[in-house]
């Protein structure tokens, strides 16, 4: 059975900033993988288009498909158009063991989350995918699963997102031998990829939840990390107390780390408390940079959003970070912080719980990053990952800098 799969980023995905300013939400990470890494595997068809905002035309990443209309997909092949904030469960690979032959809409708690549309019949609207909505005249099939609203709730429901993937992906992977002064504690799942390097004094605590380090990668000595928790490939963790986390390719991480998202390229290589929080694509982070993720009154926490701020009714959140944010030495985040992408912010002063994007400066004081500027910095610390800042990729962002200054 073949088909295309395209991801869709409706209204509600449109608002999951800081990070929808420069990509689409399907490349978020989430548990183990992304959002459409995920509907990738459990659904059995290589995602060959997001339909998202038009500033992200240009978006280019490895892996990742071009954004397309849906009116470039054409009707040849059979159509599955899923809301990119959709989290099919893992079980719902058997629902597609037959290709479905009539047109539906697919639901996940009552909910719309997409639209299957055989060979030869028109996609949905641009305006029933922006709201997603769909007749109610077609049939409906009952997806399992959950369907994301808030962007918060990537970092809440992400330790059991780690746990519900690596039992799926490795079911009956044996236990690595660990080397010699490293040790395990408890009996949940420890699974190494390819080439995983351990240093003595090394402990991984499973007892909370499995962890699976990807290939490639290192952990370095004085290192305590516990489940669940996910390590990507080529990333390094080079000591520090980790618990809870997912952590993308090619990151560097030091220091006290707990229930956090660190989507890739992701330099947080000092010490300093990052809880509660989701790192974009290339943050950096000075040393002793450190987020509040805890109020001291203990109440909920309010999140500035695009639709006006928000209380999330969650005792605990720190910290989001868009794309391309750099923070200085002994940068402190209050409890509920939202940074703009591409925004470089240091100083003394707390800077405000609403960053725009590309800003630049010191507590209040900010001002507008300029785009040259911006890019020079960015195409530098791509180059020292052997990245190259492609002209497409420069054009998306540039994109997204017009739109953060609207």
């Amino acid at each position: 059975m073949s088909f295309s799969l395209i991801l869709v980023d409706d209204a509600l995905a449109r608002s999951w900033e800081p990070f929808a300013l420069t990509r689409p939400v399907g490349e978020l990470l989430f548990g183990t993988l992304t959002l459409r890494a995920r509907a990738e595997q459990v659904l059995g068809a290589r995602c060959c288009a997001h339909h998202c905002a038009p500033h992200l035309e240009a978006f280019t990443e490895d892996g990742a498909p071009p954004v397309r209309s849906a009116a470039e997909q054409g009707a040849e092949d059979d159509r599955l158009f899923l809301l990119s904030r959709a989290v099919p469960a893992w079980e719902a690979a058997a629902l597609w063991s037959e290709r479905p032959r009539l047109a539906a809409r697919l639901v996940i708690d009552g909910q719309t989350a997409g639209w299957w549309r055989p060979a030869g019949t028109g996609a949905p609207t641009d305006a029933e995918m922006l709201a997603a909505e769909a007749s109610t005249e077609e049939p409906v099939i009952e997806l399992p699963g959950r369907l994301l609203r808030y962007v918060w709730e990537l970092v809440h429901a992400n330790p059991a997102q780690i746990t519900l993937d690596v039992e799926a992906l490795h079911p009956h992977d044996p236990a690595p031998k660990l080397p010699a002064g490293a040790h395990c504690l408890g009996d949940g799942k420890l699974v190494f990829g390819a080439e995983v390097q351990v240093e003595p004094g090394v402990v991984f605590d499973t007892r909370g939840g499995p962890i699976w380090l990807d290939h490639g990668v290192r952990v370095q000595a004085f290192t305590r990390l516990a489940g669940p928790a996910y390590v990507g490939p080529g990333s390094t963790v080079l000591g520090g107390a980790l618990e809870a986390v997912s952590i993308g390719p090619v990151c560097k991480v030091r220091g006290e780390l707990a229930e956090s998202i660190c989507l890739g390229y992701v330099n947080k290589a000092h010490d300093g408390h990052i809880g509660h929080a989701y790192l974009g694509r290339w943050v950096n982070l000075g040393a002793n940079t450190t987020n509040s993720d805890l109020k001291n009154n203990y109440g909920t926490v309010r999140l500035w959003t695009p639709d006006g701020e928000r209380d999330t009714g969650e005792v605990k959140l720190g910290c989001l970070l868009g794309d391309h944010v750099k923070t200085g030495i002994g940068l402190l985040l209050n409890t509920g912080t939202v940074v703009g992408a591409g925004s470089n912010i240091f100083g003394a002063a707390m800077p405000p719980k609403y960053v725009p994007p590309f800003s630049w400066g010191t507590g209040e004081e900010l001002i507008e990053y300029r785009l040259e500027k911006f890019l020079e910095v960015a195409e530098r610390a791509m180059a020292r990952r052997e990245v190259v800042l492609g002209e497409e990729m420069r054009e998306q962002l540039a994109a997204a800098w017009r739109r953060g200054r609207e």
